[in-house]
């Protein structure tokens, strides 16, 4: 696999080459690998498996120690593929508190951010 993106590079069973993709894509792209699974409700209404993440969202924890755990979506970070959410957060030694980031993989979407009317014109097909 070349040292650049390659555009026309389709799979491979190698996780190094799968990482390097990763690693490698533009932004544009590295934004759409953000795409997290919809709970069932929500699954059910829209009738779509997964959807991309958007500040506002409300997610489930479905990994870690913070399993379980329900909050917003506070920001999210393309470049680095990582979701930070409200009111989860560790404390560094020196005793500041930052939130703690995730993997957007890790969690399902429990209900949606519905400010934005273009996206929810998506998501009933009418564009």
């Amino acid at each position: 696999m070349k040292s650049t993106f390659s555009k026309t590079w389709v799979r491979s069973k190698q996780p190094r080459k799968q990482r390097k993709y990763v690693a490698k894509a533009p932004l544009h792209i590295k934004g759409k690998l953000l795409g997290v699974h919809l709970s069932k409700e929500l699954k059910k209404k829209h009738g779509k498996r997964s959807i991309r993440l958007r500040v506002g969202d409300k997610v489930k924890l479905l990994r870690g120690s913070h399993k379980g755990e329900e909050q917003k979506v506070e920001r999210i970070n393309i470049k680095n593929q990582k979701v930070y959410l409200e009111k989860i957060e560790f404390t560094k030694k020196d005793g500041s508190k930052s939130t703690r980031p995730f993997h957007p993989s890790n969690m399902v979407i429990t209900s949606l951010n519905t400010d934005d009317k273009k996206r929810m014109q998506k998501l009933k097909g009418e564009t």
